[in-house]
This record gives structure tokens, C-alpha cells and sequence, in this order.
């Protein structure tokens, strides 16, 4: 197994610096994307890439959104010849040390989506509280199966080879929708799913990206098609149930 971590980014250049303190010890290739943020933010991102040899930053013209930008992100470490990635969020709401237990998991299963499973604390607004645990029973419905345990966390570990023939086969969603939809067509696709619990954290004074009503409405659309989906892979998700693998080890 061969790892390198992608962080894409977008308005969030003070917030990534404290997040790329804490991944330099693991010494690992970081790709870095920087979905079209504005000029101050893509000045500050240079001068972290120039600060941390570890980082390439590699930049859209334009914002494209979160899931493009993860594309982008997971085609550039298989270029470059890794079989897998480790992927969080610039914001600072991952546990960004849990990246050594994410790469104990994806060693110990090297074919297997290794997906956070949220601890919140009370920084979490009630209203994401709440929209997970619907985005969760739905990607339940999709999956027939609690084998994703929340299909929205942006800290996972994932096998570039099966991940990337998917996406050369079907088109995801673009944004917020893309994470949901890759964890559901993986698990359709038979990958073994390992949840990993981890810490998150709202900062505070913290800018989310989620926009409330196009993303909602993304997501809406999303949870509806794979779920009329699902119809088409019952009988194989009933027959062979997917694995699901609770990782508790530190």
C-alpha cells in the first residue's frame, strides 16, 4: 500500500494551516486542491505550500465544487503511482492525528472504504445534527444495510483502483452530493466498508461551504435516484449483505 493524503479547500487558507502542522509528522504527499478560492486565500495557500515540502497544491480556475475537487485529488495520487488516499476537510472539524489509525485500517484492509464515524461534540449545530441522521437513513435505504454508519463525513481512506473504475463508469454529483453517492455505489460495487470512529469538531467562528439550499436540494435529488436505484441491486445487496467492520482500535 502506497498513501498520500488530499485536502481540498475552498476560503479556508487560515484554518489549513493549523491542519497541515499536524499532518507533516506522518510524512506523506499532500495534495492539496484549491477549488478557485480568491486571491487572498490563494496567496496564503502558496505561501503554506512553499512553508511545507510535503504539500502540492494544484488549483481550479474556478470553484467547481467539493466533489470535483476530490476527483481531481484521487487522479493526481494514482498519476502518481499511489494506491490509495486519506482524505479531510481544510476547515479544522477533523481529527487530523486519526490519520495514523486511518492508515493502520487501510493496511489491515487494503481493499476496503475505511469511512469516519462522527463523535461530536457540542460544538455541532442542531441543525446538521439533524439533517445527518436523515442523510444517514436514507443512505441506510440505498445500501439495504447500515454498512455506511454517516455517508456526509469528509474523513475517509480510500482504495484508489476500485474507486477510480467507478468513477470512469458512472457520473457522480459534483459537490456535497459526490461523498453520499461514492460510499452508496461502493458499497453496490461489493467494497467492504471499515467504520473508523473519530472525533469532530465545529470550530468556532468557523465558515461552512455547505450551501442550505442548493445542497439540500442536490442531495434531495440524490437520496431520491439512489434510492430507485437500490430496486435494481436488491437482490444482490439481500443475498450477499455488505461487510461492515467496526474499527475501535486506537
Amino acid at each position: 500500500m502506497k498513501a498520500a493524503l488530499v485536502v481540498p479547500v475552498y476560503q479556508h487558507g487560515e484554518p489549513l494551516a493549523d491542519v497541515l502542522a499536524e499532518l507533516e509528522p506522518f510524512g506523506l504527499t499532500c495534495f492539496v486542491i484549491d477549488d478557485g478560492s480568491d486571491e487572498s486565500t490563494r496567496e496564503r495557500l502558496l505561501s503554506l505550500a512553499r512553508k511545507h515540502s510535503f504539500v502540492e497544491l494544484h488549483r481550479h480556475r474556478r470553484n467547481e465544487g467539493k466533489g470535483v475537487a476530490l476527483r481531481t485529488g484521487f487522479r493526481l495520487a494514482a498519476y502518481r503511482g499511489f494506491t490509495h488516499v486519506i482524505h479531510l476537510d481544510a476547515d479544522g472539524q477533523h481529527h487530523a492525528p486519526d490519520v495514523r489509525r486511518f492508515l493502520a485500517e487501510l493496511e489491515r484492509n487494503p481493499d476496503a472504504l475505511v469511512v469516519g464515524q462522527p463523535r461530536f461534540d457540542d460544538s455541532i449545530p442542531w441543525n446538521r445534527l439533524y439533517g445527518r441522521q436523515l442523510s444517514r437513513a436514507l443512505v441506510w435505504l440505498a445500501t439495504l444495510s447500515r454498512a455506511v454508519d454517516d455517508p456526509l463525513i469528509g474523513f475517509r481512506g480510500v482504495p484508489l483502483e476500485p474507486t477510480l473504475a467507478l468513477l470512469d463508469r458512472v457520473e457522480m454529483g459534483d459537490r456535497m452530493d459526490f461523498e453520499p453517492e461514492l460510499a452508496v455505489r461502493l458499497v453496490w460495487e461489493r467494497v467492504p466498508i471499515v467504520n473508523l470512529p473519530t472525533p469532530v469538531t465545529y470550530p468556532r467562528g468557523g465558515h461552512s461551504n455547505f450551501r442550505a439550499i442548493r445542497d439540500d436540494v442536490a442531495l434531495a435529488w440524490l437520496y431520491l435516484r439512489l434510492g430507485l436505484g437500490m430496486l435494481k441491486h436488491a437482490p444482490s445487496l439481500l443475498w450477499r449483505r455488505p461487510v461492515r467492520r467496526a474499527a475501535e482500535r486506537s
